[in-house]
Formats: C-alpha cells, sequence, structure tokens
C-alpha cells in the first residue's frame, strides 16, 4: 500500500522517506514518506486559511464527520489492525480492540457540546460564559496507541470547530497515515493534516506562532521540550505524560479474584502504557501467594510475533525501549529476585518474557522509575501509612489502584493517594466521558469528559450590563 501524508486536502507524497520497522523482527516492513519543514509550513498555513470557515459550520455537521469517520475506520478495522500489528507490536486482538476504542471515542465525542452557560441573569447583569474555537490544534501521538490516541485529540478538535494537525510518533506512522486516507475527502482542505516526521519537526509545531495549541502524549522528558517550546508563545498546552503506577493490595484481597486483574493492568500492551501498573505493594499476609499467582500467569503467558494465533503479549516497540527493558532486567537480578521471566526469546524481534521480581529494595530503580516494560516488581509491606507515603513519594501521579474485600475501606484509602485516576478493585479503565488528569510531573491539564473536551476552546465571557445606556 502507498501510504501518503495528508497536506492541504491532498494525499501527497514527499521526496524524504522513513522506514518503519517491525518489532517483531526488528527489521523494516514498509517505508512512508516523511514530511520537510516546507510541507509543515505549507500545512500550518491551510489549517490557518481553512479553519474560520470550518468553524462556521454548524456543529452538526462537525459531528457528522465524526461518525462518519468511525463508520469508515470499523470498515476497515482488519486492514487497520493488521498494519497496528505489524508497526506496534502487540498482538492482533489487542490491535483489533484499540480499532474498536478508536472508533468508540469518536462517536462519543460527536455526541458531546459544550453549551453556554448563564452564570447571571438579573436586573443588573446578563452575564454568559461561551467556548470558542482556538485555532489550530496540533496533536503529537505516542508509538504506544497510535490509531487510538490520535482518534481522541482529532475528535474534541474538531467538534469545537479547531483545525488539526497530527504527528505521530516515527516509529509507528502508518496507523497515522491510514487514518488521514480515512478523513481526506471528509473535511475540507486544511482542517485535518497528518505530517509524519524523524523527531525533527515537533519543535517547529509546538513554537510556531500560528498554533494556537498542542496536545502531547508521550515522556515527561519530552513533554518538558514541548512545554519550553510553546512557551514564547503562551500556547494552550494538554500534557499526558509518564507515570510509575501503584497497586496497593490490602490484606483482606481474595488473591485469586485479584492477581488476574493485576496481571492485566500491568502487562497489557506488554507493559507499554502510561497508567499501566508498574508495581505492587501486598500486604504480608498475603505477599507469597500473590507472588505465586502473578508468576503462574507470566510462566503462561504466549510470547511471540502479534499475528501468530494464541500469542498473548508481543515485542517491545523499539529497539530503544528494548535496551532499556534489558536494563532493568539487569537491576531485577541485582536489587531483588527474579521468580518468572527474565528472558528474551531469540527470532531477532525486541521481545522480553514477562517478568516477576519478588524482595526487591523499595529504593530500586525498577521500583523508582518508570520502566514501561512486562517488568513488575512486588514488594511486602507491613504498615499501610508507611506504604501510602511511598506510593505518594515520587515525581509522577497518573493512576494507581486498591485491591481490597472491603469497598469501604478501599474508598478511604483511595482520597489519600496522589494521582490523577485511583482505582479500586480494576485497573486501565478509561472512558470519553470520564476525565482524565495527571498529577505532579504525569501532566498538565485533563483530557475527556467536559473538562477535557473544554480544554480545545477558549472560554469567553459575555457581560451585559442592563439599564446603563
Amino acid at each position: 500500500m502507498a501510504y501518503k501524508l495528508l497536506i492541504d486536502g491532498e494525499l501527497t507524497d514527499s521526496d524524504l522517506r522513513l522506514e518503519v520497522v517491525n518489532p517483531a523482527t526488528g527489521k523494516p516492513w514498509t517505508s512512508v514518506p516523511r514530511a520537510s519543514a516546507m510541507q509543515a509550513e505549507v500545512a500550518i498555513a491551510a489549517a490557518k486559511r481553512a479553519q474560520p470557515l470550518w468553524a462556521a459550520r454548524p456543529i452538526d455537521e462537525r459531528r457528522k464527520v465524526l461518525r462518519a469517520l468511525a463508520d469508515r475506520i470499523e470498515t476497515n478495522g482488519e486492514a487497520f489492525a493488521r498494519a497496528m500489528v505489524q508497526e506496534q507490536g502487540k498482538p492482533l486482538a489487542e490491535a483489533s480492540l484499540e480499532v474498536v476504542h478508536a472508533s468508540g471515542f469518536l462517536r462519543a465525542f460527536a455526541e458531546m457540546s459544550l453549551e453556554a452557560e448563564v452564570v447571571q441573569d438579573d436586573a443588573d447583569y446578563l452575564i454568559e460564559v461561551h467556548h470558542r474555537p482556538l485555532g489550530i490544534v496540533v496533536g503529537i501521538t505516542p508509538w504506544n496507541f497510535p490509531l487510538l490516541i490520535a482518534s481522541y485529540k482529532l475528535a474534541p478538535a474538531l467538534l469545537l470547530g479547531n483545525a488539526f494537525i497530527l504527528k505521530p510518533a516515527p516509529t509507528t506512522p502508518v496507523s497515522a497515515l491510514m487514518l488521514a486516507e480515512a478523513v481526506a475527502d471528509l473535511v475540507p482542505p486544511g482542517i485535518v493534516n497528518v505530517l509524519v516526521d524523524d523527531n525533527d519537526l515537533g519543535a517547529l509545531l509546538s513554537g510556531h506562532p500560528d498554533v494556537q495549541k498542542v496536545s502531547f502524549t508521550g515522556s515527561t522528558v519530552t513533554g518538558r521540550k514541548v512545554m519550553a517550546a510553546a512557551a514564547n508563545t503562551l500556547k494552550r498546552l494538554t500534557l499526558e505524560l509518564g507515570g510509575n503506577d501503584a497497586a496497593i493490595v490490602l490484606d483482606d484481597a481474595d488473591v485469586a479474584k485479584v492477581a488476574p486483574g493485576i496481571f492485566g493492568g500491568a502487562f497489557f500492551n506488554a507493559g507499554q502504557v502510561c497508567i499501566a501498573v508498574k508495581r505492587v505493594y501486598a500486604h504480608r499476609s498475603i505477599y507469597d501467594a500473590l507472588v505465586e499467582q502473578l508468576a503462574a500467569l507470566a510462566r503462561e503467558a504466549v510470547v511471540g510475533d502479534g499475528l501468530e494465533q494464541g500469542v498473548t503479549l508481543g515485542p517491545l516497540q523499539n529497539a530503544q525501549q528494548y535496551a532499556k527493558a534489558r536494563h532493568y532486567i539487569d537491576v531485577a537480578q541485582r536489587d531483588g529476585a527474579i521468580v518468572a521471566g527474565g528472558g528474551f526469546p531469540d527470532g531477532g524481534g525486541y521481545f522480553v518474557e514477562p517478568t516477576i521480581v519478588r524482595d526487591i529494595a523499595p529504593d530500586s530503580p525498577l521500583v523508582t522509575e518508570e520502566q514501561f516494560a512486562p517488568i513488575l516488581p512486588v514488594l511486602p509491606f507491613d504498615d499501610l501509612d508507611s506504604v501510602v507515603d511511598q506510593v505518594n513519594a515520587g515525581e509522577y501521579g497518573l493512576g494507581g489502584s486498591i485491591w481490597s474485600g472491603d469497598e469501604a475501606r478501599a474508598f478511604a484509602l483511595a482520597g489519600r493517594m496522589t494521582a490523577g485516576t485511583t482505582w479500586i478493585n480494576h485497573h486501565l479503565h478509561f472512558a470519553p466521558h470520564v476525565p482524565f488528569p495527571g498529577a505532579k510531573q504525569s501532566g498538565l491539564g485533563v483530557e475527556f469528559g467536559q473538562e477535557g473536551l473544554a480544554e480545545f476552546s477558549q472560554t469567553a465571557v459575555v457581560s451585559m450590563a442592563r439599564g446603563k445606556v
């Protein structure tokens, strides 16, 4: 298939090319056009020209575009899923689920709205709060969920009358270019542009004076760079960044019931999820039993090429992440005891066995840092107050979970967690109607829900005095 950039309504090529590596083989499987700085400028100019006319259209027309795009994603779901496996590595079942979620988020946003709010209406004043388009929104997306995250940035931007420029991760551009083809004739030229780069256009897009907002998902380190680039023009920012989510398992938890949920929360997408469980603190009375249950689940996992039947855990997405995982396995061997996994299957790809680590030092880098790999440290605790302090001590605060047979006890404990989201007896759940914030260095702003939708708009107050003239 000939993948194309989308610039000013045209599916176009480039003199520059970028090879896309299949993480299951470690070798290129296709190549795509790579946008130049000049093409990026053309896209920005087109977006600036087209956006006011798009904003002037009735919102129902914009809703229809989101629904039509969702239809096309669903119709071509198998092609999207198979391409995603080849560029990202996740098993086909997980890729298919991502397709479902992408279309679902588009449909959900199509039903949302930000109505004018009357905050005062009396003999003295009529004061209303309105939400107007910002202008041009740039979406910079990561490689772990290349279709879903692109879709849930595009949807609110278009719904509220903005133009949108998508810059996908260089290692997973194919899903974005397929999305470009799907949306190209649904919107006026310039309203959606898709630019693939080799990590060389981010500063241009984030710092451009004609861009009003950047919505970025990725590492905290890169998020700081985006924020710095946007500072000169005080752009609106949404930053969904790193996380080191902890699961706290209380002494009244049923180990057999909670272990599968914790395992799934840790190893979905080979652990490459910002809100994945990345460390577990279990009460000492159930510690050994939980470690063994998690180890058994790890041994049952089938590691391999995501297109092969029966595979439950694919490779890591890229060579850099694979090197980090190998480093963290060394750390696990040094600072703790590996009771399952720890190996690197042959085959040329970036494969890491799902790994359970016990008896590890609380200050080990595997515990205090975000590993973003299928490696899970499990630590015992005796004192709940102490473990809450440990969980809250780090620089991240994206999510966390509490596992308990006593819902009231767990709910009370959730109030002590410094995190954007605290789940009770589950993990990883998110939805378009549920606000998704970050705390501390896990992010800035909110995604999803009415709060997240509002971040794609300019809040404007109209205040009229009555009887003054």
